[in-house]
């Protein structure tokens, strides 16, 4: 496995895959993997085969923070990370530094909010913006944050010129974007959105559950409770006017102390447009503080 943190060495080692005939596979993360992380390793070898190529980005990208979000804390571990990444055959880990992605002042700045980009004028000026589904859900708790990703992962495809990029399917959001982006844009990437893994007591697979102490961890099943819960609405009825279940899934987050919450919100998979009565084949997404913790999840119904 090798180790690149160069913007020209990458590059240059994917050109030379390219002229090789060699396909080339993509995860990009933020570091902190886990086995949810893994499982998309698992996906992209698949993918592109034996022969392929692999690559895994770790890059905790500032632009997509807001000035109040955890930045400076997300956690890091990328001796961990290396070894997890040699273990399923990873070809390439790419860790870029900031000073490269973002060139300037700008790289350990973080938008304020959508409409006022802290971009230093002598240095990093560009954004990459999807305007359409990215202004729901996240995009409306987090006004900068799909700007952020968009730009990186933008970035990041230049550098690595995959065939094939996998997303995890628990940034639901996030992988419709990246989809409408990579359409919209022409990249030749053919996105994938692979399952969600989840703990043994069904809390998805997230860096950020390591924030989660005592019984913080038992009261942050509250994500997966509530999805459940939606189900078996959706099953005793055809249909469930939204109003009636976000009521009830509202009183059911309350009933855990330290839990809040954001939002939760129905919509049809592709599109994220909003549904005024919810079916089988609604998807549902939800975003609760537990403590400080701030947990994103989302399910089919």
């Amino acid at each position: 496995m090798r180790i690149v943190t160069s913007i020209a060495a990458m590059q240059r080692q994917a050109r030379q895959w390219q002229r090789t005939g060699k396909r080339i596979g993509f995860v990009p993360t933020m570091g902190c993997l886990h086995a949810g992380h893994m499982s998309l390793v698992r996906e992209t070898r698949k993918r592109v085969g034996k022969a392929g190529k692999v690559v895994v980005s770790i890059y905790v990208n500032p632009t997509q923070f807001g000035p109040k979000e955890d930045f400076s804390k997300y956690p890091r571990d990328l001796k961990r990370d290396f070894k997890l990444c040699r273990a399923e055959g990873v070809d390439v880990v790419f860790t870029p530094g900031d000073k490269e992605m973002y060139p300037g002042e700008t790289c350990s700045r973080r938008c304020e909010s959508a409409d006022e980009p802290r971009f230093d004028k002598r240095g990093y000026s560009t954004c990459v913006v999807e305007e359409k589904l990215s202004r729901s859900m996240e995009g409306a708790s987090r006004p900068a944050h799909f700007r952020g990703v968009t730009t990186v992962v933008a970035k990041l495809f230049n550098l690595v010129l995959p065939d094939v990029a996998v997303f995890g399917a628990k940034d639901w959001q996030q992988a419709a974007i990246i989809k409408r982006m990579a359409a919209d844009l022409n990249f030749p990437v053919e996105i994938i959105v692979a399952p969600t893994l989840r703990e043994r007591d069904g809390l998805a697979m997230s860096s950020r559950n390591k924030y989660l102490t005592g019984d913080l961890r038992r009261q942050a099943t509250v994500l997966w409770r509530a999805i459940q819960t939606a189900r078996t609405a959706v099953k005793r009825s055809k249909a469930v006017p939204v109003v009636k279940l976000k009521a009830d899934l509202k009183r059911l987050i309350k009933t855990e102390p330290a839990a809040r919450l954001d939002y939760v919100e129905f919509f049809e998979p592709d599109t994220l447009s909003p549904v005024s009565k919810v079916t089988r084949g609604t998807h549902m997404a939800l975003a609760v503080f537990v403590g400080k913790t701030r947990l994103i999840d989302n399910a089919q119904l």
